[in-house]
């Protein structure tokens, strides 16, 4: 007893009081201001420091997310622009296909071959087999 009056003249606090501030949590109040968060105060707070690992967790899940919905979008937005390509080519290919159709009908190549003025004739004999 004498050597905490001892103690408690000399520092000015008591043991019991020196016991009680080691053992007793690091928090800063209870009430979350906006101060707190500014300057990370709400960081030294017991309940975050339990549940460090768990919020890495889901922020690391949520930016995978992101991600994964970003690459997506961009996937959809390039998949939108090769189908409209395509189209673009299947309808080019029609046109010349048709093109080519016209240009080789047997009255085409007539009118052709009489404007070039040319010795060749349509062949009046059907054509046959040869074995």
């Amino acid at each position: 007893m004498k050597e905490d009056m001892i103690q408690t003249e000399q520092t000015g606090v008591s043991p019991s009081t020196e016991e009680a501030k080691e053992s007793a949590p690091v928090t800063s109040g209870k009430k979350l201001t906006l101060k707190k968060i500014f300057l990370g105060d709400f960081l030294i707070n017991d309940l975050l420091r339990r549940q460090a690992k768990l919020l890495l967790l889901v922020t690391i899940y949520t930016v995978i997310y992101i991600s994964n919905r970003y690459s997506f979008q961009q996937e959809m937005i390039e998949i939108d622009k090769l189908k409209k390509q395509l189209t673009d080519i299947k309808y080019d290919a029609l046109t010349r296909s048709s093109e080519l159709t016209e240009r080789t009908r047997q009255s085409r190549i007539e009118e052709y071959v009489s404007a070039e003025h040319s010795d060749l004739q349509t062949s009046t004999a059907p054509p046959y087999v040869i074995d």
